[in-house]
């Protein structure tokens, strides 16, 4: 059983269904943006896209690799707003303590990895790339 290609598919099922909540759910992520961002629904639009593109992505061995560095570069453009919502103390739609918006933030970290093992890291059984 290769566990990497297990992963490499749950992590695009995450991205695509997280991607396709910002078309489904848009006023969460907007309750999520700090003031100082122009153009809100604009970004989670985009952002949306790119969870959606990224994720699938993932799946192509040609695009795999630059699909996970856009991911990345994706959890690091948002951890702004993950940090907003830990510094209001509350997330719009959701009765999520304050303790669990700051345990959200090092989870960022993990998801970082987790994209990184699965579509960026090399893999010794594979020749496709």
């Amino acid at each position: 059983m290769n566990w990497r290609i297990i992963s490499r598919g749950l992590l695009a099922f995450f991205f695509v269904v997280a991607g396709a909540n910002h078309f489904r759910a848009p006023e969460i992520y907007l309750g999520m943006m700090p003031p100082w961002l122009p153009w809100p629904l604009t970004l989670v639009q985009v952002s949306g896209v790119a969870e959606i593109l990224g994720g699938t992505g993932a799946l192509v061995p040609c695009t795999r690799r630059f699909s996970g560095w856009g991911l990345m570069v994706l959890l690091v453009a948002v951890f702004p707003a993950n940090l907003h919502v830990a510094l209001q103390g509350r997330m719009p739609g959701f009765d999520f303590s304050p303790l669990i918006l700051w345990l959200r933030l090092p989870l960022q970290i993990l998801l970082l990895g987790w994209v990184w093992w699965s579509a960026v890291a090399p893999d010794r059984n594979e020749t496709l790339d």
